[in-house]
């Protein structure tokens, strides 16, 4: 039983990134190895086969391992739905809702659920690759912790520690966490990484050096800026444009201030047609073809957040000159008369109206539907039904007379809705753009003519990513350090 943790100075220093590129190269060269993430706050989730819910990220590094995603690999999974309170999940089923407070005194009860995990995973596994969360120097959380140092304290495990040089004071960033770590936890962190390197390596050498004598750590490598890297995202959302070739449809996507699961709109940054738009607070909302609404963990919230920033307006505006709008999951939601929520699963108890777009309403109820599926979507320009599959991870039953134009049909049971004009359309379905000839036919329906063939393959384009990460991991960390892990 071996575990090796990655810690980042910082969020987004590229823990997630190393790890999954570790995850591909170990399991190219024959180790059975694993992703392990005990504790992760994020909005961008994935379903299990066994039907339970874990971050993104992880179920990323799990397939870098050839593996199924399975909720033994992220025991504790935290969903902000306000600035102070989040939905808290073990073991990839709703525990309950915890403001910040109360779920800093639970983490002694969440510590027991994440040994637990790890213990049945390393089982399974020759090694486990875990990932941090944050930065182990976070003071005011160290008490109980679970995400960092107290994980690898528990298991006595040894830890990397790895820094974002494209942000800016590298070397500050690696001595001082280090110098905020106790004597035992300096002790296990066994080296350093950096991180999205740019330029010339000659230049940055004798400060390795240095690096390496002021803190009796070695350098293990230094791994470059891999440019247009797009890996399924744990949280992170750029707000820039996507990189089209010859624009067929332009679309816009405001970014909710809870977007949950915006890993939907991977595929159509890709795609060499779409100029895919995303617009923040305090943005005008640009000349669009298509406006999506994307999915929320608090539907209500991130809809009165819309109605403030003039979106209700600019969406009516826009399909009276003859645009189209899709709403996925709560974005859906959203297009209907009214949203229900009798017991304030996600936020104050009550009703809101929605856009009016749909004859529906929405009702928030317990018990979240979580579930991969298989469908066809309906309605196409050949006239016959399309392929489709992607996830359900929602809460909330829709009822009313728009059901009754299904927009897709998954494994029997109609799910969705379209206008009877065809301008206004929404589904539960997450991952719909992910395969080539379903986005390929919902972007005909959408409004994008001809060239089906520019569709992409999400799954495969991951995967040349995930073996390009793990080429330049292997051609950048040191061979030994790679070969004592791939040791048996």
């Amino acid at each position: 039983m071996r575990t090796l943790m990655i810690q980042g100075t910082t969020s987004d220093a590229g823990k997630s990134t190393v790890v999954a590129g570790l995850c591909r190269l170990l399991a190219r060269r024959g180790v059975s190895v694993a992703p392990f993430k005990p504790q992760n706050m994020a909005l961008n989730s994935a379903v299990t086969p066994q039907g339970g819910e874990i971050g993104r990220s992880t179920a990323l590094q799990a397939a870098a391992c050839g593996l199924a995603p399975h909720a033994d690999m992220n025991p504790v999974l935290l969903k902000p739905e306000t600035d102070r309170g989040a939905q808290v999940i073990l073991d990839g089923r709703v525990h309950g809702h915890m403001d910040a407070l109360d779920y800093h005194a639970f983490k002694r009860q969440a510590r027991e659920t994440v040994l637990a995990a790890w213990a049945r995973l390393s089982s399974r596994h020759e090694l486990i690759i875990a990932e941090g969360a944050g930065s182990p120097a976070e003071i005011n959380l160290r008490a109980n912790d679970i995400a960092n140092m107290g994980f690898a304290e528990a298991v006595d495990c040894p830890v990397w520690l790895v820094a974002d040089i494209d942000r800016g004071g590298v070397f500050a960033q690696l001595v001082g966490t280090l110098a905020l770590l106790s004597e035992s936890e300096r002790a296990r962190t066994t080296g350093l990484v950096i991180n999205r390197f740019r330029g010339d390596l000659a230049l940055l050498e004798p400060g390795l050096g240095w690096l390496a004598d002021h803190t009796g750590k070695p350098v293990h490598g230094v791994l470059p800026h891999l440019s247009g890297l797009l890996l399924d995202a744990e949280d992170g959302l750029g707000l820039a444009e996507s990189a089209a070739e010859a624009p067929g449809l332009r679309v816009v996507v405001p970014a909710l201030p809870r977007i949950s699961n915006h890993t939907d709109l991977d595929a159509l940054r890709l795609h060499p047609r779409v100029a895919l738009t995303l617009v923040g607070p305090g943005e005008a909302m640009p000349a669009a073809d298509v406006i999506l609404l994307p999915g929320s963990k608090a539907t209500a919230s991130d809809l009165a957040w819309l109605r403030r920033q003039g979106w209700e307006a600019a969406i009516y505006r826009h399909l009276r000159y003859g645009g189209r709008v899709l709403g996925i999951c709560g974005g859906f939601q959203m297009l209907g008369e009214a949203i229900d929520d009798p017991d304030g699963l996600e936020g104050e108890a009550g009703s809101v109206p929605g856009l009016g777009l749909l004859a529906m309403r929405t009702r928030m109820v317990a018990g979240k539907r979580l579930r991969n599926v298989r469908g066809t979507l309906l309605d196409t320009s050949s006239g016959e039904g399309v392929a489709v599959s992607g996830y359900e991870i929602h809460n909330g039953i829709s009822e009313g007379p728009a059901l009754a134009r299904p927009l897709l049909d998954l494994e029997g049971r109609p799910d969705g809705a379209v206008s009877e004009d065809g301008q206004v359309m929404g589904t539960y379905l997450h991952g719909l753009f992910d395969e080539a000839p379903a986005a390929a036919a919902l972007l005909a329906k959408l409004g994008l003519e001809g060239e089906e063939e520019s569709a992409v393959n999400l799954a495969a384009h991951r995967e040349r990513q995930l073996d390009r990460l793990a080429d330049a991991l292997e051609a950048c960390l040191d061979p030994a350090v790679l070969a004592a892990l791939g040791a048996r």
